[in-house]
C-alpha cells in the first residue's frame, strides 16, 4: 500500500503547506498505472483577503471546495483551455489552497510522453497546466480527497532531506494589486530544473 500523507499533513498555515509540499510525490494512478513526480514548485493563495486567490469573491459554486476540509484537490478550469491543480489548505471554514506549478517527472514517463506528444521529459510538468496534461488530471479530480485509501490521485512523504528553498512572488498575477501581486508566495526547490517558465 502506498503510503498517503494523513488530512493533519495539510492542515497548516499555507504558506508553511507551499514549502512543506516541496519534495512530496505526487501520484497518480491511471488505468493500473502510477505516473508520479516529486512537487518541485508551489504557490500559496490564502484567504479572502488575498486579491490574488478566488476566494477573494467569497463562497461560490465554484470556491466552495477550498472552504471545506484540507487535504482536497481544487481543480479548475482556466482560459477556456488548462486544467491546475490545487490543494486544500488549513481549517475547514477558511478558503486557502495550494498551487502545483511544477514536478519532476519520476515515474510512468512512457504514459506522460504520450499524454504530452512531441516534449521531452524535461518538459512534461514543467509549468501548472502541463503537469494536470502529464497525470490525466481533469474536471472529475475537483473535490477527490488526496487523503483516501484507494482514491486515484494522492501525495506521499518526501523522500529526500533538507531542501533549499526559494521564495519569490507569484508568476502570472500580473493584474492583482498591490500588495498582493508582490508577496513572495511562490516557492521553489532552488536550481531544480524542472521549474516552470
Amino acid at each position: 500500500m502506498p503510503k498517503i500523507l494523513p488530512r493533519k499533513f495539510y492542515a497548516e498555515p499555507t504558506g508553511k503547506l507551499a514549502r512543506k509540499l516541496l519534495g512530496c510525490r505526487l501520484v497518480r494512478e491511471r488505468r493500473g498505472i502510477r505516473l508520479a513526480g516529486r512537487i518541485v514548485e508551489t504557490e500559496a493563495y490564502i484567504g479572502e483577503k488575498d486579491l490574488a486567490c478566488h476566494a477573494h469573491v467569497g463562497k461560490t459554486p465554484r470556491t466552495r471546495i477550498m472552504y471545506g476540509p484540507p487535504g482536497v484537490c481544487y481543480v479548475y478550469f482556466t482560459y477556456g483551455m488548462h486544467w491546475l491543480l490545487n490543494v486544500v489548505a488549513e481549517e475547514e471554514g477558511f478558503p486557502a489552497a495550494v498551487l502545483i506549478r511544477a514536478l519532476e517527472p519520476l515515474e510512468g514517463l512512457d504514459v506522460m510522453g504520450r499524454l504530452r506528444p512531441g516534449k521531452t521529459a524535461l518538459e512534461f510538468c514543467r509549468g501548472p497546466a502541463k503537469l494536470t496534461r502529464a497525470l490525466d488530471i481533469r474536471g472529475e479530480h475537483n473535490g477527490a480527497d488526496l487523503c483516501r485509501p484507494g482514491a486515484s490521485i494522492w501525495i506521499e512523504p518526501a523522500a529526500v532531506g533538507p531542501l533549499r528553498i526559494e521564495r519569490t512572488p507569484r508568476i502570472g498575477i500580473s493584474r492583482t494589486p498591490e500588495p498582493w501581486r508582490s508577496k513572495p508566495w511562490r516557492f521553489t526547490i532552488k536550481g531544480n530544473h524542472f521549474l516552470s517558465r
